[in-house]
């Protein structure tokens, strides 16, 4: 009669785990060995109890044997993780073929090509979307137009403004200028009546001898020159004066 089949489970009795445990670690470690053996394979086994006690073997050195491992593993692991991108962009790639493929009919749905094979559902789905669209197509336009109208008023009275200052500017320079043409007409009049009454009587002019005096600066020479020619407006209103008296006398004899 053949033995039972084991449960693989934990051993609650501790005494037959540390029997079990001392059995198969030691059948372990001997199978190991015999595979290296054999096989002609480089074999590392560690084993650390329930207590902590390390239990290990190694065909050749441990050391050896780790590093390689971990050689090993990083190696499979950058193979494994460009592997895996790879599924993971031919995933998107299928994806987003898929998406572009939904997108294309749904387009052509709306321009009205490819309608045969929809039902009266999707039918009336595709028009609530595209009553949708046009509502905010509409909106769309009609805000951009309210802030396009807004933008012209704007500038409109920034140059009604500028229209307006523009011309005040324009008023203030025509009343400067008929002012200087007053000036300028009441000048040449003034002029005029001295020049015509200066021509009946001559103005005696007296000569004296002096001595060149040196003026200061520019300011002291036009202040004689304005008092020269106020002596001179002066004589002149004296001749006019007398003149105007010997006519009335004349007159009276």
């Amino acid at each position: 009669m053949g033995r039972g089949k084991i449960v693989i489970r934990r051993i609650d009795n501790s005494t037959s785990r540390q029997v079990t445990f001392s059995k198969r670690r030691n059948g372990l470690l001997k199978k190991a060995k015999e595979l290296a053996i054999l096989c002609d394979a480089d074999v590392g086994v560690v084993i650390f109890s329930s207590t902590g006690k390390l239990y290990d073997f190694a065909s050749s050195s441990m050391n050896t044997i780790i590093d390689r491992y971990n050689k090993t593993k990083g190696e499979n692991r950058q193979l494994d993780t460009a592997v895996s991108e790879i599924k993971l962009w031919q995933r998107e790639a299928a994806a987003l073929r898929q998406q572009l493929q939904d997108l294309q009919e749904n387009h052509r749905q709306m321009m009205g090509e490819g309608l045969s094979g929809l039902t009266v559902k999707d039918l009336q789905n595709l028009e609530n979307q595209l009553e949708l669209s046009l509502r905010s197509v509409r909106t769309r336009k009609d805000q951009v137009l309210m802030d396009e109208v807004q933008e012209l008023n704007r500038k409109g009275a920034l140059i009604q403004q500028e229209n307006i200052e523009l011309y005040k500017k324009i008023s203030l320079m025509s009343e400067e200028n008929l002012e200087l043409h007053k000036m300028r007409r009441s000048h040449k009049n003034q002029l005029k009546n001295g020049l015509s009454d200066g021509e009946d009587c001559p103005v005696p002019v007296q000569l004296q001898l002096s001595q060149p005096q040196h003026q200061d600066n520019e300011a002291t020479t036009q202040m004689s020159n304005v008092w020269r020619k106020d002596s001179l407006i002066s004589q002149a209103n004296n001749c006019l004066c007398l003149a105007v008296e010997g006519q009335f006398s004349s007159f009276y004899h």
